[in-house]
């Protein structure tokens, strides 16, 4: 049993399944811990989150399908999308939850045509971004790419395009694939059909392996992901992989407060005087994530540096931030963007602030976006901008069902007379003549996303610069 007990009134020591901790803790470095902890457990958090919704909750309206089943949706994402924050509405998804723990998984990809971008991202539990079939990783062919979790050892069977490995057991895997326009969902619906995912046991005709251990999947409680209750989540999630060997050192800093050890976290458990030292370390750690992603806002590759896989990460966090982790980084980038694209595979220039670095607001202001001649965003693929609600971060109704504008609508924009366009974001039609030009915001505040789906080395490496949004 976990046991806290008060020492004198500055400080704590800790007692854990009988044992009793050489360390005393006073209620500051409880709370120091604890915002470790919720940094490092955010992004993990919302994972959860996203895993019960999607393959757990079977009355969740935002449920799937079981683990291990290919779930398509021959649409783009709608207000009525709620579980993952700031969605794309460019590609239509399929999606899955992947459990490696009995036998790989293999997915199928078909031939597609070789102007439509697809992207098979690979997210694993902590939210990096390990492997990626696409597009631009893998080029448009077909091929049978076997998943296997940390613990597979077998042979590589006949007819694997690739084997590729990843260091937690399970998996979130989203299709992205490019519609062109309303009337080429039914090819967008037709490629789906042919995407396979499936165990290697029936992929190869053979006997299915035991099934793994059933697991015990706490009930999700919206709002935790906000507070010190998403600490009993991450204490779940620990359960389910096997700490890098980095970061060994820091699970043993968390077991203090009793995260990660025998039995499940209960905040109740604690003293009120330990509560709350926890509770405000799970409010200070938010703060910190909250201030590091307004820190950089303006910052046009600030999305391409913050999500990748672990190396990458761990490489990024020296080169441009000289932090010694990445936790940071990676708690903000799934807080304004759960399962953002690595750079390569897409870049992400945000919107939260105007050309004057004032907070966005429709109820206040109007604000148009101006991209001169010849200076569109340099992408292989397409670009997008796409409009959110600054209080829900989903996407927001409108009269015109528009969450987005694209670059498959250039045909329809209204250019300016010197040949550059400009797009007008704002809360009323800016005049049936530009319309075709306007992105609906809310009646408040709100923030937007452009998306470069295959950026070009230019944008990459920042010599193309994305417009700011000016005031009008």
């Amino acid at each position: 049993m976990k046991k806290i007990y008060l020492i004198a009134l500055a400080s704590l020591m800790i007692i854990s399944s009988g044992c009793v901790s050489e360390q005393k803790l006073t209620a500051k470095e409880i709370t120091q811990i604890a915002k470790e902890a919720y940094i490092y457990g955010f992004p993990m958090v919302l994972n959860y989150k996203t895993m019960y919704d999607y393959a757990v909750d079977k009355k969740s309206p935002e449920y799937k399908g079981d683990f291990n089943k290919l779930a398509c949706v021959a649409r783009v994402f709608t207000p009525e999308d709620k579980t993952i924050i700031t969605p794309n509405s460019d590609t239509p998804y399929c999606m899955t939850w992947v459990d490696l723990r009995a036998e790989p998984i293999v997915f199928t990809i078909p031939e597609i045509e070789k102007e439509r971008f697809y992207e098979v991202q690979i997210i694993d539990l902590y939210t990096h971004n390990p492997a990626y079939i696409s597009t631009v990783a893998t080029g448009n062919v077909p091929g049978k790419y076997l998943l296997a979790g940390p613990d597979w050892k077998g042979d590589v069977p006949k007819g694997i395009t690739k084997v590729i490995p990843f260091e937690t057991p399970f998996l979130f895997s989203i299709h992205r694939t490019q519609l062109f326009n309303p009337g080429d969902i039914d090819n967008v619906e037709k490629i789906q059909s042919a995407y396979r995912v499936e165990p290697l046991s029936t992929f190869l005709g053979t006997k299915a392996p035991s099934v793994a251990a059933a697991i015990d999947f706490p009930k999700w409680e919206e709002g935790a992901q906000f507070n010190a209750q998403s600490f009993s989540y991450l204490d779940f999630m620990l359960t389910l992989i096997k700490t890098h060997q980095e970061e060994q050192v820091l699970m043993k800093r968390f077991s203090k407060i009793g995260l990660g050890d025998e039995g499940k976290f209960d905040i109740k458990k604690f003293s009120p005087e330990i509560q709350k030292a926890i509770e405000e370390g799970a409010k200070e750690g938010f703060t910190e994530i909250e201030d590091f992603l307004k820190n950089n806002s303006t910052d046009p590759l600030a999305a391409a540096k913050i999500f990748g896989t672990r190396a990458f990460l761990k490489r990024s966090a020296k080169e441009n931030y000289n932090l010694d982790d990445f936790f940071i980084m990676r708690a903000t980038a799934a807080h304004g963007g759960l399962y953002g694209n690595s750079a390569d595979e897409a870049m992400y220039p945000a919107y939260y602030v105007d050309a004057q670095g004032t907070p966005l607001d429709a109820s206040q202001n109007k604000y148009a976006l101006t991209f001169k001649k010849g200076e569109f965003p340099p992408v292989t693929a397409f670009w997008s901008l796409t409009m959110y609600d600054g209080k829900t971060q989903l996407l927001i109704d409108n009269p015109l069902n528009r969450y987005l504008l694209n670059s498959p609508m250039m045909d329809g924009f209204v250019m300016n007379a010197d040949g550059s366009l400009t797009l007008y974001v704002q809360k009323e039609s800016p005049g049936k003549e530009l319309e075709p030009n306007w992105l609906p915001a809310p009646d408040g505040p709100f923030y937007a996303v452009m998306r470069l789906y295959g950026p070009k080395p230019e944008a990459l490496e920042g010599k193309w610069v994305n417009p700011q949004l000016i005031k009008e």
